[in-house]
């Protein structure tokens, strides 16, 4: 018997990590629960994908504009910030409570961006690129 399986004893594992014992349920439940937790991760993982792509391509065409930076700069600011708020959105998908929360809690700043964006753009000069 080893150091480490002498120090960590099942009784002990049990008293720490509860263990649950699903072989009671019928396999008709356990597979739609399987199927239904399945189907949220794969609606949070598009919803990251292409809210959280929407998101960072709003805010980057929007800082873009209204950074007070010669436009090479402020693309190039824009862009490296557009990662982080690809980052954020993404673990915002995962972190948030309910699907619904984190679809709102994308769909909102999308929403204020592209209306910002849509200000933005109408009052930007379109002279030439500096």
């Amino acid at each position: 018997m080893g150091l480490v399986s002498a120090l960590v004893s099942p009784a002990l594992v049990s008293k720490v990590l509860p263990v649950t014992d699903v072989s009671s349920l019928p396999d008709r439940v356990r597979l739609r629960r399987g199927w239904r937790y399945r189907s949220e991760v794969a609606a949070r993982v598009g919803l990251a994908a292409f809210g959280g792509y929407a998101l960072a391509a709003l805010a980057t065409a929007f800082l873009s504009l209204t950074l007070p930076m010669v436009r090479s700069e402020a693309v190039a600011t824009a862009t490296l910030i557009s990662f982080a708020i690809l980052a954020g959105a993404v673990i915002w998908v995962f972190a948030a409570r309910t699907l619904l929360l984190a679809a709102l809690g994308l769909g909102l700043p999308i929403a204020l961006l592209g209306l910002g964006l849509w200000l933005a753009f109408d009052g930007a000069s379109m002279g030439p690129p500096a």
